[in-house]
C-alpha cells in the first residue's frame, strides 16, 4: 500500500480532508442527520435508526468522533453522541469556502 502525502498539504487541507473522510459513507451522513435533529444527545437510539449491527454503528461513530463532527460523553456503559457544535460550525465554514471558490460564471470547461 502506498504512503500518503498529506504532509504535503496545510493545516486546512487536511482539516477539511478529515471532514469529507468522516462524511464519505451514506451510514455517516444518515448518523450526522439523526444526531442533527436531536435535542439532547443520543444513547443507543441511534443503532435503532439505522439498518446496520451495532458494532458497525460503532466503527462509524467513532470516524465521525475522531473527526471532531460529533462528541460523546459516557454515561455509565453507555456513550451518548451529540453534534460537536464548535468543530460542526467550522466545518460549515471550510466546506462553503471550499465551494465559493468557484462560481461557475463565465467559466469554460474543455
Amino acid at each position: 500500500m502506498g504512503t500518503t502525502k498529506s504532509h504535503e498539504f496545510g493545516v486546512q487541507e487536511n482539516k477539511l480532508a478529515s471532514y469529507a473522510k468522516a462524511m464519505g459513507h451514506p451510514a455517516r451522513i444518515a448518523i450526522l442527520k439523526y444526531l442533527a435533529k436531536q435535542n439532547s444527545c443520543v444513547c443507543g437510539d441511534i443503532v435503532e435508526e439505522l439498518p446496520l449491527s451495532q458494532s458497525t454503528v460503532s466503527q462509524h461513530l467513532k470516524e465521525l468522533k475522531d473527526a471532531g463532527l460529533i462528541k460523546g460523553e459516557i454515561d455509565g456503559v453507555r456513550v451518548c453522541y451529540c453534534i460537536d457544535e464548535k468543530e460542526w460550525r467550522k466545518a460549515k465554514k471550510s466546506l462553503n469556502s471550499l465551494f465559493e471558490m468557484f462560481d461557475g460564471i463565465g467559466k469554460k470547461c474543455c
